[in-house]
Formats: structure tokens, sequence, C-alpha cells
């Protein structure tokens, strides 16, 4: 026996609508989905693609000492041995017979930003007597005393590159960086984990907010520090 087909009838207007809107419905929560699945991988290539610049030396007062950095002892001799200077490229931070130290103030998360980048430059050969070229403290913790708890990246004339030495309770805790008297008259750029440094040499985790950056040239060198940024890891 032979069952008639019955021919399917076509969408109505209100059906195909319907259809329609159902469609529109399914590609946007599909695209809603991507975005949610892609958001943080985003989030995270911004952080760690992110780099904050937390000096440029592009300000000084009259005397060419940098706006907003302080002396460690005097400040007539520091504006006498820390001059900001500049060249064809850039603008820096020039330290001639530095006999202290110079900070400043600046605040940043070192758990997001645990990366320290600078770069600096031996002016010319040291005399023999010379020991140290330059070194960069940062100081991402202060202690019971409100003292910073301070990591210092040291270029070296003759400890070994690697070398560490326990600050104790109230120095800094020293990484030789860099060691030798070469390269001359050239820019070296520098990245440290100043983050993972920290928790290796103090045993603790740094505070949610760094305490500053301070920076000191060698006695007896003539040497540049340029811009100073923090970045992702």
């Amino acid at each position: 026996m032979n069952v008639p087909v019955r021919a399917m009838e076509p969408f109505r207007g209100s059906s195909r609508n319907s259809v329609r809107g159902s469609l529109r419905k399914v590609l946007r929560n599909a695209w809603s989905l991507t975005a949610v699945l892609l958001l943080p991988a985003a989030l995270l290539f911004a952080a760690e693609s992110r780099v904050v610049i937390l000096e440029d030396f592009s300000s000084k007062d009259q005397q060419g000492f940098p706006s907003g950095w302080e002396a460690q002892n005097s400040l007539a001799k520091a504006q006498q041995a820390y001059t900001v200077r500049s060249d064809a490229a850039e603008t820096f931070l020039g330290a001639r017979h530095a006999r202290q130290r110079v900070f400043k103030r600046i605040a940043w998360d070192p758990h997001t930003l645990p990366i320290v980048s600078w770069k600096w430059r031996l002016k010319a050969p040291p005399p023999k007597e010379a020991d140290t070229i330059a070194t960069v403290y940062v100081s991402l913790d202060t202690d019971l005393f409100v003292i910073p708890v301070a990591t210092k990246y040291v270029w070296s004339v003759n400890k070994p590159k690697g070398a560490t030495t326990d600050g104790g309770i109230f120095g800094a805790s020293e990484i030789v960086l860099r060691n030798g008297t070469s390269p001359v008259g050239e820019w070296v750029e520098e990245r440290v984990n100043a983050y993972e440094d920290f928790k290796r040499l103090h045993q603790h985790e740094p505070a949610q907010q760094a305490w500053g950056i301070s920076l000191l040239g060698g006695s007896e060198v003539e040497v540049d520090f340029g811009p100073i940024s923090v970045s992702g890891p």
C-alpha cells in the first residue's frame, strides 16, 4: 500500500524570524564564550608586556641634580657628584667620584612587576685602586625600624660575577652582577628579577609596594646611569 508523502510546508514569517533570532542568539553566546575564554590570556599577556618607567632623568633642579632624588648624607656634595646630562641619544645621570648614595622613593608592586631593568656606562678606565664601578640598590621592603631592606646589584672590579653577600641585620645583601673594567664608553643593559632575588636573599616576601631605588657611583670612577624601568616576568 502506497502511503502518500506529504510535502513539507514552507516556514511562515513568524517561524522564519524565530529561527533567525535563535541563530543570532547562538552566535552571540558563542562569541561571548570565546571572549571569556580569551580574556585571562589577554590580561596575562598585557601584564607580562607592561613596562613602567621608574626614572628617566628628564627633570632636574638648577644645579643639575635629578628632581625628586635625595642624598644619603650631604646634598651639596651629592649635587657636585651626580648631574643629569644628555647626549644625542638620551638623558642620563652622570656620577663623578661619588662617595655617597642618592635615592628616590618610588612605589610599584614587585609581585606583578618583578623585573627591574637599567643600563650603565663606564666612562673611562678606572685607576688600579678602584674596587667598584657602580651599584644599584633595589629596596622592596622596610624593616621594623622602617629602614629600607635592599638588594644591591654591583658592578665590581675584582669580585667574581654571581657572588652574593648577606647584608646582615642592617646592611644590604649583595649580588655581583658584572665584573671587570670593560666595556668602556658603551652602555651595558641589565635585567634582574628583583622579586625572586629578594625572596632568596632575605627569606621572606617583599611588601606589596616597593620602597624605592638608590644609586651609587664608584668613588674613583666616572659612570653613567640610564633610565630605570620595571616590568612583568
